[in-house]
């Protein structure tokens, strides 16, 4: 019997299940975020100076929709769909351009969204010859 953890059985790579909970934490939190910039909360830090000025409903559509695709994406990477790893690459795309748009202002949120979709890219590459069908 071998050791040697086999991919055309069904098991999912422990990398593809990191990406897929981290894109399903992350997406939690910019639903939450997004509430908030729609409902102008007070909570937020003064962005007058950022990307988008002081339009604070822009910002919430920014988070609900990188919430959106990060929630479907998951779910789709931990049913084995190959239109999860394009959903994925294409959150954690649209979450790095974020990370550089925040960073003057927020710098360690940046970094750290930044490193968090960095990490989810390697995940989807490392492991791309994986599928549910194989």
């Amino acid at each position: 019997m071998s050791m040697q953890p086999s991919t055309s059985n069904g098991n999912r790579p422990g990398w593809l299940t990191f990406a897929a909970v981290v894109m399903f934490s992350v997406g939690v939190l910019q639903a939450i975020s997004g509430i908030y910039f729609l409902a102008n909360s007070t909570r937020i830090n003064d962005l007058t100076g950022g990307a988008f000025g002081h339009h604070a409903w822009i910002w919430g559509i920014w988070y609900l929709v990188l919430a959106a695709l990060a929630i479907y994406g998951g779910y789709s990477l931990l049913g084995g769909h190959t239109f999860g790893r394009v959903i994925g690459y294409l959150w954690a795309g649209m979450v790095i351009v974020e990370g550089f748009m925040i960073l003057r202002q927020e710098p360690w949120a940046g970094f750290i969204s930044i490193l968090l979709a960095v990490a989810v890219i390697y995940a989807l590459s490392s492991t791309s010859g994986w599928s549910e069908e194989t």
